[in-house]
């Protein structure tokens, strides 16, 4: 029998680029541009679009590589702006 429960998106992240898409996809389910979203951060678009595209920092890199080694999965789930996962 068909639900019609809502499953969140949900992006997983192993890598720099990975990240990148977690934003980019979370942005655009909000309905958001790179602009109002960069406005939102306090950064430059130029920046945010940098980080759509998975430019890397070493701090992330290593981040990501210490979860992954202690066996951890990252996951970004979409949330409702003010409450639970929707």
């Amino acid at each position: 029998m068909p639900t019609n429960e809502f499953h969140p998106p949900r992006w997983r992240v192993r890598s720099p680029a990975d990240f990148g898409r977690a934003i980019a996809g979370a942005r655009r389910s909000r309905g958001w541009t790179q602009e109002r979203l960069a406005q939102e951060l306090g950064i430059k678009r130029s920046y945010l679009s940098e980080l759509e595209a998975g430019a890397s920092t070493l701090a992330l890199e290593r981040t990501l590589q210490a979860l992954r080694r202690l066996g951890a999965d990252v996951n970004v789930t979409l949330r409702d702006e003010d409450g639970p996962p929707r």
